[in-house]
């Protein structure tokens, strides 16, 4: 493949916070191993001054998606802990942060949903989307089926994202939507 231009384009980087990285509450297997690609993706669009963005989730407490509240997740993610916080080798340091999930009765896995990242990025003349993150059959999935929804052109950095089980599903279910698959050195 050939590489992609990234002008009018943003980077997204989806939740990666430290209880989905090994040893967190909710790990991700090797989820701390595409680190290094993403930081890579960051200096690509930092150099060309285009806009990163990083979601995270920003739980309260008794969030719906906890198994206490009969939800299927433990408990993660909770708001001013460590396990909220990005993973510290992650170059995050112009990143504009999306906070979802934040709410006690709402459920989020996209970035988009209850957020204004539509609206900046719309605002900020943005056409394309190239998104990485974790986890793929979850919140980068549904990140990008938004992304998708709101008219933007996605493209999802395949060798920067890891998922928890059916990765290769999600993945396919994308690119049958129309969101294309690309590698960071294609960028």
């Amino acid at each position: 493949m050939s590489n992609i231009s990234i002008e009018d384009s943003a980077l997204i980087i989806v939740d990666m916070q430290n209880d989905f990285m090994p040893g967190g509450r909710l790990e991700i297997k090797d989820a701390d191993k595409i680190i290094p690609t993403i930081n890579r993706c960051i200096n690509k669009f930092k150099a060309k001054g285009l806009k990163i963005f990083a979601t995270r989730d920003w739980h309260p407490e008794d969030h719906i998606s906890f198994k206490e509240r009969g939800g299927l997740w433990n408990r993660h993610c909770v708001k001013n802990t460590k396990g909220a916080e990005f993973h510290k080798d992650l170059a995050l340091n112009d990143a504009i942060i999306i906070s979802k999930g934040s709410e006690s009765e709402k459920e989020a896995y996209s970035g988009f949903e209850g957020t204004e990242l539509a609206d900046i990025l719309r605002s900020s003349n943005v056409k394309k989307v190239f998104i990485t993150g974790v986890a793929t059959d979850y919140c980068v999935k549904n990140t990008a089926l938004d992304a998708l929804n709101h008219k933007f052109d996605v493209y999802l950095i395949i060798d920067g994202i890891k998922g928890i089980k059916n990765e290769e599903e999600a993945i396919r279910e994308m690119k049958q939507k129309g969101i294309k698959l690309i590698e960071s050195r294609n960028l």
